[in-house]
């Protein structure tokens, strides 16, 4: 077992949206004889866009899984999105898998979502290989690419290859290693190649880019270094072990180079994904925790005949039920098995499991540890749950997700619709963390929200599409929040005199600002019990918090959730009889809301890290149209005959920004947009919000 599993890689497929990565994914398919026919993204033929809106918009939407053999590997693939709204897709598949292939568009460099995606797979630690696609396209500049990777990513690139000409005279990678040129064959879709002589004007720099390679791989390898030192001969073989060293450390991110439109360089990007980046029994070991104490800690290994293991990090609805894609870290899975989800204490039924390729499965008896498989059965299970052997109680750390930054109204258009809209919801929050949905308590609509326009769009065309539910939807409304600027204290009694036992409960608490290193409010609430177990028992200081958290759902200026507060429960009393759980709670809601109103409470609202390109003639209308929306320029640079322009603006000035920028440059300017932070509204803005 332990040979199969050294021959398994869990890797996703990462990158900017329209960098590739979908294509990429098609030609692997194809090239490892999982698919017969290669599927193009243009066409809506892709296999892993299975869904209608993927087909319909030629972008992901949600990460798609399959498993493809590859020279006696087998490789556990995940294509992910690559738009901001859907982060949450990147940041689940990432955090279960063991390596990764960042797709970078050889034209433009590191974009605004690379950054992004690369900062979600360095918090997991995933060793990274990175793949400069789209070689052939104008403006492509490999060095440029290079450069940007070190530059903007912090990363240590080291080239592995390197590409012969560029844009329309793209003819072919030179693979360093082997110091070979390698030609492909587009007529027969690039399944050939042939090997050559390196052209006689591209052997010094060959020479040059190797030694630059050999340099930075020998800092990992003992035996490469002396070779190195002593100008000893210099193997393919002593070279991939050090690459390999350097890769999984997470130290070196070997640079390879191709087109996947024009077939060029993807099977030596899976000759690279199974040479450089590890299997699951090479990953630093998972670190748990006893469900009823999260200080004892639990080494979980790569070990099939250990107890089960495994982490739920996404659940799609299915007519037949929800299917929920599971990571086994340890232990072995059986179809018709009992299991525990202990972080809702609740026994579970695996019915069925699956192998997945994208939206068609396989049908398996059972799967062990490193493999990523589908099940059906559960019921309870969420995102970021654990499953384990009923016996052995385990849980894997949850995943977090960002807060959502829109709102938008939604309502059925016939009264018989109301329950099935009902049902509809609750089952996109199953299936999507970043989804949320609440009645309004004061004109009783129901909002729902999201990460983006596009995001609560496609939510809304589930909605119609898959579910079938006729609604009208409002316009998408920018999601605030309160914070205070000052610390205040407040006492909360609750007292009710009953004929039998009365109720007792009676804090006093602080609330002081809580902020981040660069000054801007957390969105984040931390509680701290500072009171004396004689005056608050010990057993009452969770529902304290309770109460606490709930009173701050409501801020006092306009109902908006309150973000970035301490509050510290530092005195209080209790009645040896009438106190109870619920006077504690009552007590600690009322303490917070006068605390926050004497704490000068103030609007914050989302704001958006912002990279917009457009042709320099159209730099200043642009420049002038982000300044009229409160926009603040960070950063300007050229790119060929771009203008690439780095800037932030608030959330609520950014709707339909879109259409103006397509208007302002005639068609020719693209943005992309992720949320950056919340910040203080202006006084008069506020004051519109604020009625």
């Amino acid at each position: 077992m332990s040979s199969a599993l050294k021959k398994l890689r869990n890797i996703g497929i990462m990158a900017h949206i329209d960098a590739g990565k979908t294509t990429v994914t098609e030609r692997i398919l194809y090239y490892a004889g999982k698919t017969y026919k290669m599927g193009e993204v243009h066409n809506g033929t892709a296999v892993m866009d299975y869904m209608e809106e993927e087909q319909k918009r030629g972008i992901t939407i949600t990460s798609a899984a399959t498993k493809c053999p590859w020279k006696g590997f087998e490789i556990n693939l995940i294509d992910t999105p690559g738009h901001i709204d859907f982060t949450a897709e990147v940041e689940r598949s990432l955090c279960v898998l063991d390596g990764a292939v960042a797709v970078f568009d050889g034209s433009e460099g590191v974009q605004a979502q690379t950054e992004t995606v690369w900062r979600q797979g360095q918090k997991y630690d995933l060793p990274c290989l990175c793949f400069v696609n789209k070689m052939d396209k104008i403006g492509a500049d490999f060095e440029m690419t290079v450069r940007s990777i070190c530059d903007k990513l912090l990363a240590s690139p080291v080239s592995v290859q390197i590409p012969i000409g560029a844009e329309s005279s793209f003819a072919g990678i030179i693979d360093l290693i082997k110091m070979k040129a390698v030609v492909y064959r587009t007529e027969e879709m690039g399944a050939t190649f042939e090997e050559k002589d390196i052209p006689s004007e591209l052997r010094e720099l060959a020479r040059e880019k190797r030694n630059e390679m050999v340099e930075l791989a020998a800092e990992h390898d003992a035996e490469l270094m002396d070779s190195f030192v002593h100008d000893k001969p210099i193997d393919a073989e002593m070279l991939t072990r050090a690459l390999r060293k350097g890769t999984l450390s997470n130290k070196l991110h070997p640079v390879f180079v191709g087109s996947a439109l024009k077939y060029v360089g993807l099977q030596r990007l899976l000759d690279g994904v199974v040479a450089y980046l590890p299997s699951p029994l090479e990953k630093e070991v998972v670190t748990g925790h006893k469900p009823t104490d999260k200080d004892k800690k639990v080494a979980i290994k790569c070990d099939p005949n250990g107890s089960l293991v495994a982490l739920a990090f996404k659940i799609t609805s299915d007519m037949h039920g929800d299917l929920s894609f599971l990571r086994i870290y340890q232990g072995k899975l059986k179809a018709g098995s009992r299991v525990l989800n202990p972080n809702r204490n609740r026994r579970e039924n695996i019915t069925r499991i699956f192998e997945m390729h994208a939206n068609e499965r396989k049908l398996l008896d059972s799967a062990s540890a490193g493999d990523i498989v589908a099940v059906v059965g559960l019921k309870q299970t969420l995102t970021g749950d654990t499953i384990c052997d009923p016996k052995k109680p385990i849980c894997l750390p949850s995943i977090s997700f960002p807060q959502t930054v829109m709102n938008m109204s939604i309502e059925p258009k016939t009264a018989a619709e109301k329950a099935k809209l009902a049902d509809a919801l609750a089952s996109l929050r199953r299936e999507d963390p970043t989804f949320a949905c609440k009645t309004d308590p004061e004109t009783g609509e129901t909002i729902i929200s999201g990460m983006g326009e596009l995001h609560l769009e496609i939510l809304q065309h589930k909605l119609v599409r898959d579910k079938g539910v006729n609604v009208r939807v409002g316009k998408p409304r920018v999601a605030y929040r309160e914070a205070i600027t000052n610390s205040a204290q407040a006492e909360g009694k609750f007292i009710r005199q009953t004929g039998g036992h009365g109720q007792y409960g009676h804090v006093v608490l602080q609330v002081e600002p809580l902020l981040t290193e660069d000054g801007h409010w957390s969105r984040d609430v931390e509680f701290e019990n500072m009171a004396g177990a004689d005056v608050v028992p010990r057993e009452y200081g969770p529902d304290v918090e309770r109460g606490a958290r709930e009173a701050l759902s409501s801020g006092p200026l306009a109902g908006y959730p309150v973000v970035g507060v301490r509050i510290t429960l530092i005195d209080g009393s209790f009645h040896s009889v009438d106190s109870s759980s619920l006077a504690f709670e009552q007590a600690a809601a009322i303490a917070v809301e006068k605390a926050i109103k004497e704490a000068d409470p103030v609007l914050l609202e989302p704001v958006m890290r912002l990279q917009v390109v457009v042709p320099q003639a159209s730099f200043g209308a642009v420049q002038g149209n982000l300044l009229a929306k409160r926009g603040l320029i960070t950063d300007c640079r050229v790119h060929g005959s771009m203008q690439v322009i780095d800037a932030k603006a608030p959330l609520a000035e950014m709707s339909g920004y879109s259409s103006e920028i397509r208007s302002v440059t005639a068609g020719r300017g693209t943005f992309t947009m992720e949320p950056l932070s919340y910040e203080k509204v202006p006084e008069q803005i506020a004051s519109r919000v604020i009625f």
